[in-house]
């Protein structure tokens, strides 16, 4: 009967057969160095006693290097796959990763009850009944540098991956700092032209449906107050309030009553992005500011859920309101629906080389350079589901 693997070694191997450590580990390792009668063998034996081969992660750690990148998610893992914005963007890191032959270990940053549900308190954890904070993970795992995805402008995560100094690429938020490396787009300009875009057709009246806004889970109006701590959708709503004043080419736009905090503009919040979430954040922002004759929705996922629940509620687009969403996803054209373009799956493979750039200089002992920066285009594709504002509001 074979022995337990965890009785098996390299050495115990080498030993029955009679040979030496480095010809097993060539069986293993480099078998075109070995001859066949040999490397049948020693294989033979091998799975006679349970042994599978030398630790892949202890020789890796020998050199230095694991192989392999860590990927924080903005939130728990199973939505990364539900939401095809991330989808895109996790297709270009492991095509990047293929490339390189480098392994790709995905970590949560948590959402509920970890750094992004309640910083600071210690019972979040528990009671929010979520995924463990991925800093103390962060700290154990084994990998050559970290690529950070959307995250809040406080994440303490960042902490830990510098105290590690491992290479960092942050992608669309925090936003660019000298202390790593950032990819994204201008968000900014983003909200600057669905704002403009919205003006020229004669809108004054605009809302927002937004995911969360704050490492809060939470489903509701943004109060006066509230104050946005995700930088990439801080920048959209303050970017559409600029578009807006430069499309109506006067010193400010109107604005709908129940703004919150420093936008004159009514917001919904919903805790993610999906259909469902902006389903309902349309029709409760709707609801509570019928005024409202356009609909920015942060994300595609939200402004799709907005267009089905508006035809539920048989509310004419755009005769009757406009929607406007973020990302192109696919599934946006065949809607119909009026977005900006951002490269996603470009964003993952820019952020995967990136950081393969600075992993290889590590290496080889330079000396790191400044902090990179790489905004990417987008582009306003205009389509059925905007529309001049309605006379009668």
């Amino acid at each position: 009967m074979p022995r337990p693997a965890s009785d098996a070694s390299l050495l115990s191997l080498a030993r029955t057969l009679g040979l030496s450590t480095a010809t097993v580990s060539n069986a293993f390792n480099r078998p075109e160095r070995v001859a066949s009668a040999t490397l049948a063998r020693v294989l033979a034996e091998a799975d006679r006693i349970g042994y599978g081969g030398p630790d892949p992660a202890a020789r890796q750690l020998r050199r230095g290097r694991a192989d392999a990148i860590g990927l924080v998610l903005t939130d728990e893992l199973p939505f990364a796959f539900e939401d095809h914005a991330a989808v895109g963007f996790l297709a270009g890191v492991a095509q990047v990763c293929e490339e390189t032959r480098r392994s790709l270990v995905m970590l949560p940053s948590g959402g509920r009850g970890s750094a992004l549900g309640a910083i600071g308190d210690p019972t979040a954890g528990a009671a929010g009944g979520g995924a463990a904070s991925p800093v103390p993970l962060l700290g154990t795992v084994a990998i050559d540098g970290v690529i950070v995805y959307s995250v809040g402008d406080r994440e303490p995560l960042l902490a830990a991956a510098k105290a590690r100094r491992i290479p960092i690429v942050v992608v669309d938020q925090p936003h660019a700092d000298q202390a790593w490396d950032w990819v994204g787009i201008d968000d900014r300009a983003v909200g600057f032209a669905v704002g403009e875009h919205l003006a020229r057709l004669g809108h004054r009246r605009v809302g927002v449906v937004a995911p969360r806004l704050s490492r809060a889970r939470r489903n509701g109006p943004v109060m006066p107050g509230d104050v946005p701590d995700y930088a990439v959708l801080r920048s959209r709503i303050e970017g559409m309030q600029e578009g807006l004043r430069a499309g109506a080419g006067a010193g400010r736009a109107a604005a709908a009553p129940g703004g919150a905090g420093g936008f004159d503009i009514p917001i919904e919040e919903r805790t993610i992005s999906s259909e469902q979430a902006g389903a309902a954040g349309f029709e409760a922002l709707m609801a509570r500011h019928p005024e409202l004759t356009a609909v920015f929705c942060l994300s595609d996922e939200i402004a799709l859920g907005a267009l089905g629940r508006a035809a539920e509620l048989e509310i004419d687009v755009p005769g009757r309101v406009s929607i406007v969403g973020v990302d192109d996803i696919e599934r946006a054209a065949v809607a119909g629906l009026t977005t900006i373009e951002q490269p996603l799956q470009a964003k993952g493979a820019v952020a995967g080389r990136m950081l393969m750039a600075r992993i290889d200089e590590r290496l080889a002992g330079g000396r790191p350079g400044p902090a990179r920066v790489k905004t990417l285009p987008t582009t306003l594709h205009v389509r059925t589901s905007t529309g001049p504002a309605s006379l009668g509001f």
